[in-house]
């Protein structure tokens, strides 16, 4: 005899689809409906078709920051999946000690964004800021609110000072997940420390590291608070992204149009992106 089937347990999921559509859906299609439009007042609007998106991929602000932000997003991942990596293979595997140990680490990833960008505004300072100050007194001409390269690196040192635990915890619960018959039998066979790493932990840390460059690119692509509050993108354009470039447009020149134009273009481009690297790494994982 065949089961019934009570289809009532989709309204289980009607809160949820409602909450979607009106936190996703809808604002998205409105974001849609001004990328063909030329806002004129609020009563006032013109079907203007693919201006907007021609237009703003032929900004050349835009291409330089698209620029300035591949290069920070490529950055990040270089920097903060080996430090990760190394910092999860060193924490105490147990004990009270493992447990400090992940919560000191943990202490940047509760700090909400404009903090760390207030505390790095003052750590940074030259006069003040305890790596100004050391920086400069080992001689180098350090100013990160008038040299280009300063604030970048500034910021890059502060993207890796908050996201790097993220990339370790990840990397010590995949550790952690290995069975210890793997590390008896590579006692066994007297393998290395690096042989060890090279054939039992790094393979077994691939689908970790996938999602950590996921979740570390797409959000590294994202950044916004974080350097408007230290360097509010300058000196000039140096630590202008392309979130900034976004915000411009639609607060502080009120580009309607441009703005919802570029933020489709955004979000295809951190989606085919993430696409990808997640296809890359699935297949390398596959293969091997």
């Amino acid at each position: 005899m065949s089961k019934p089937t009570n289809q009532r347990a989709w309204l289980l999921v009607l809160p949820v689809l409602v909450a979607v559509a009106f936190s996703a859906v809808i604002p998205l299609m409105t974001v849609v409906n001004y990328s063909v439009q030329d806002i004129l007042g609020p009563d006032q609007r013109v079907f203007v078709g693919t201006e907007w998106f021609r237009k703003v991929l032929r900004d050349p602000e835009l291409h330089g920051a698209l620029r300035r932000q591949l290069g920070f997003s490529l950055a990040v991942l270089a920097l903060e999946l080996p430090l990760g990596v190394a910092l999860a293979l060193v924490l105490p595997k147990q004990g009270r000690a493992a447990s400090v140990c992940l919560v000191l680490m943990g202490l940047p990833l509760l700090i909400p964004f404009n903090v760390v960008g207030t505390i790095w505004q003052i750590f940074a300072r030259g006069d003040i800021g305890l790596l100004g100050v050391a920086v400069n007194a080992l001689g180098f001409q350090y100013n990160y609110t008038a040299n280009a390269l300063d604030a970048w690196l500034t910021v890059l040192l502060m993207d890796v000072w908050h996201w790097t635990p993220l990339v370790a915890l990840l990397c010590y619960s995949g550790l952690r997940a290995i069975p210890e018959a793997y590390y008896q039998a590579a006692r066994i066979d007297g393998a290395s420390a690096w042989a060890t790493f090279r054939y039992i932990q790094l393979p077994r840390l691939k689908g970790v590291l996938t999602i950590a460059v996921l979740l570390r690119f797409m959000d590294s692509f994202m950044i916004y608070t974080e350097p408007f509050v230290l360097t509010g993108g300058g000196p000039g354009n140096a630590t202008t992204f392309l979130s900034q470039y976004l915000t411009r447009l639609a607060v502080g020149q009120f580009d309607l149009g441009p703005a919802a134009a570029f933020s489709l273009v955004y979000f295809l481009v951190i989606l085919l992106f993430s696409y990808v690297f997640y296809t890359a790494m699935t297949s390398t994982q596959e293969a091997k």
